[in-house]
């Protein structure tokens, strides 16, 4: 079975965080953008990494922020420990340092932020998890390496359909719905849009209503049946189960970090 392990696993936000492998650096180094503009240097290669980039850099590769140019941004930076065995995955083993950028982020998103909830909880076999997700990220990304990128009229017609769904996550949405408000057949806006983004219509507006479940739990005085009435989830239970399943834990957690001034 292939595998890796974790050494260390954090969030930066701002205009700083150490992004830097050199050749005394026992570690390769995996880093995904997920806000704003980070500036590198890969050997004597100056590079840019936006929203949804990912960056790899193995062991031994020369690799440094160029802190004067990168703007304001966020990113989940991953430190690995070089591996005896190779994980049968081209991004982690072709020891190629590179930056791509990878069409489903929403999901990938919603993956890492699951991953450092459990890196920051240290629950019983936390590593364990973070691991197997990372491993599941990786597989992704290597099948990404090997797809043609989609073309303009596909990214045009997926943003069509997020953006329909931004205007009725609350309510139940169907391929039908989104077959019609992009023009196509419903099992073709279906396939288009798992092959974009990486989700099913029905887990990416899960994501879309649990983010903002999110937001509302830490922002606003609401109760979580409160704020699960109010994204349309009937049943109380079940938006406990999904939460706990997209986030890694119960709406209490964010509770908890309400704002005081609220």
């Amino acid at each position: 079975m292939p595998g890796i392990r974790i050494i260390d696993f954090r969030l930066d936000r701002g205009q700083g965080g150490s992004i830097a492998n050199d050749d005394f650096e026992p570690h390769d180094l995996l880093a995904v953008v997920t806000y704003g503009k980070l500036h590198i240097r890969i050997g004597d290669m100056p590079l840019a990494a936006t929203k949804g980039d990912v960056i790899y850099v193995p062991a031994g590769a020369s690799c440094e922020a160029d802190k004067a140019a990168t703007a304001f941004h966020e990113k989940y930076v991953a430190l690995l420990s070089p591996r005896a065995n190779p994980t049968g995955l081209p991004l982690l083993d072709d020891g190629i340092a590179r930056i791509a950028k990878y069409a489903p982020f929403e999901w990938m998103s919603d993956r890492l932020r699951t991953m450092h909830g459990e890196w920051q909880e240290g629950a019983p076999y936390a590593a364990v998890r973070c691991e197997a997700i990372l491993l599941e990220l990786a597989a992704v990304w290597s099948r990404e390496l090997q797809k043609e990128p989609p073309s303009p009229s596909s990214l045009l017609l997926t943003e069509r359909m997020k953006a329909y769904i931004a205007g009725h996550y609350r309510e139940k949405i169907t391929k039908d719905e989104l077959g019609a408000a992009i023009g196509r057949t419903p099992n073709h806006a279906a396939a288009l849009f798992k092959r974009s983004t990486g989700q099913t219509i029905s887990e990416y507006a899960h994501a879309v209503r649990i983010k903002t479940a999110v937001y509302m739990l830490k922002e606003s005085l609401l109760t979580a049946g409160e704020i699960s009435e109010y994204l349309g989830y009937r049943d109380l239970s079940y938006f406990h189960r999904i939460f706990k399943k997209l986030t890694g834990f119960p709406p209490a957690h964010f509770m908890n970090e309400r704002n005081p001034n609220n």
